[in-house]
């Protein structure tokens, strides 16, 4: 199974590689739009802010690629993010893929910006999530977020309930990592590559 991991400058790219590299695949890491076509499964993942990312995605062409594919996809994080419409870090336009615009969490004094922690997922509606429930933990940094919609799959709080997962047809996304949830996480990962 050939696995495209894309490749735009985004932080914590390397420790997804070495999730599914623990999994037993070979992923590459690539903006080559020919090697991401012909991918049988994409990931896209990423911290970082979303002007920055749009405007690299650009440069290379991948915001006119990502939403024609048709194979199994996996947003991670701020690649979450970006399959929106809008986000309000940077006033950024975003793929248009899914149709939220990305909020930032109000700041109250019990809550600090960003969310980062582990928390629980609620209302898993998903294959993506065979398995596992509401007792299981996933670590999530953030300081925006997807409200939640008829595109949500799984929601978690912080204090309000926000989008933890989305999906529109082959495009699913996580909000939280994946890679550092640990067993949880490496569940997630095995049931998106068995889609």
């Amino acid at each position: 199974m050939e696995i495209a991991v894309i490749d735009y400058k985004g932080g914590n790219v390397q420790s997804v590689l070495f999730a599914l590299e623990r999994l037993g695949c070979h992923p590459t890491l690539t903006a080559d739009p020919e090697v991401i076509q012909r991918a049988d499964k994409i990931i896209f993942p990423g911290e970082g802010e979303a002007a920055s990312a749009m405007r690299e995605l650009r440069v290379q062409g991948l915001d006119k690629l990502l939403p024609s594919l048709t194979q199994p996809f996996l947003g991670v994080c701020l690649g979450m993010q970006l399959l929106g419409t809008h986000s309000e870090e940077n006033d950024a336009t975003l793929l248009g893929i899914l149709p939220f615009e990305v909020k930032r969490f109000p700041t109250l004094p019990e809550y600090k910006v960003p969310h980062m922690g582990w928390n629980t997922l609620q209302r898993l509606q998903s294959p993506l999530f065979a398995g596992l429930g509401a007792e299981d933990y996933v670590y999530f940094v953030h300081s925006y977020y997807a409200p939640v919609g008829d595109y949500t799959i799984a929601e978690a709080e912080y204090p309000t309930p926000f989008s933890a997962a989305v999906q529109h047809k082959n495009f699913y996304a996580v909000q939280f990592h994946t890679e550092k949830s640990g067993p949880v996480g490496t569940r997630i990962l095995e049931n998106f590559l068995q889609l």
